[in-house]
């Protein structure tokens, strides 16, 4: 008797390849770039479990980021638990505020600057976003590339800077003392296509080394304010594995032993 088996496996075959060939292409080594540019986006070499790139990270965050910007999801007291500091030392070293009564900010506190929404609006066009969950939103590839992106153009007034990442951006390159000044260069990438290069004009105070790892600790930290569990869940995670492990093999003794008599 001939069937209908062969032209149905060829479908599951075809549809299978189409499936393996759309994985593949999301696994690829293509450059991602980010929206609105054809800037290739840099991936930092991150260590989440780092406690010293995570308290650089928020030392960084606090004098250079939270002048303008906040991260109300997040407290002072939960970041000194997580990072291995004490919250003497956070209340010393990482606070700067005070609060309505014009009190030093506690360090239970939520992590929100003194900004007002009218005076970011006023001094920069646009409210300055909440940083808490840039790294969910945009992804550490897009911060990291996006805080290295910066250079000098004077059409911009005030601001005197662009981006390449983000152009039109009314943020301010608050970095230019440690990376110095960049200028844009457009070259012939010598297929026709014209590409745009970053040169640094004037060195800042750290090399091009010292200024990836400062953007580094800082991407670090942004992306453990938007995940702030990510570490004890994936440990909870491997005790879960393990476990499951574990009542799989006693479940397969248990069915062994259940079938012993009907088999025999």
């Amino acid at each position: 008797m001939i069937t209908n088996n062969p032209p149905i496996l060829i479908k599951m075959n075809v549809r299978l390849a189409l499936c393996l060939t759309f994985v593949l292409a999301l696994l690829g080594v293509n450059p991602v770039f980010s929206a609105g540019s054809s800037v290739a986006l840099e991936s930092p070499r991150i260590d989440a479990g780092s406690e010293k790139s995570l308290q650089r990270g928020a030392k960084l965050f606090v004098n250079y980021c939270m002048a303008c910007h906040s991260a109300n999801y997040q407290r002072y007291s939960r970041m000194a638990r997580d990072l291995g500091l004490s919250e003497e030392d956070v209340s010393e070293q990482l606070i700067f505020t005070t609060d309505a009564a014009g009190e030093p900010t506690k360090v239970g506190s939520l992590m929100e600057n003194n900004m007002t929404t009218e005076y970011g609006r006023n001094a920069f066009g646009v409210v300055p976003p909440n940083l808490a969950l840039t790294a969910r939103s945009r992804g550490v590839d897009w911060i990291y590339t996006y805080l290295k992106s910066f250079y000098l153009d004077p059409s911009r007034g005030g601001i005197g800077v662009n981006n390449t990442v983000y152009p039109g951006a009314a943020m301010p390159h608050v970095l230019w003392e440690l990376q110095g000044w960049q200028k844009k260069v457009v070259v012939d990438d010598g297929s026709g296509h014209e590409k745009v290069k970053l040169e640094l004009m004037s060195p800042g105070t750290q090399s091009v080394s010292e200024y990836d790892q400062t953007v580094t600790d800082i991407t670090n930290f942004l992306a453990y304010m938007a995940d702030p569990i990510k570490q004890t869940r994936h440990r909870i995670g491997m005790f879960v594995l393990l476990f499951l492990f574990g009542l799989l093999g006693i479940a397969y003794m248990l069915k062994k032993e259940y079938w012993r008599d009907v088999v025999h």
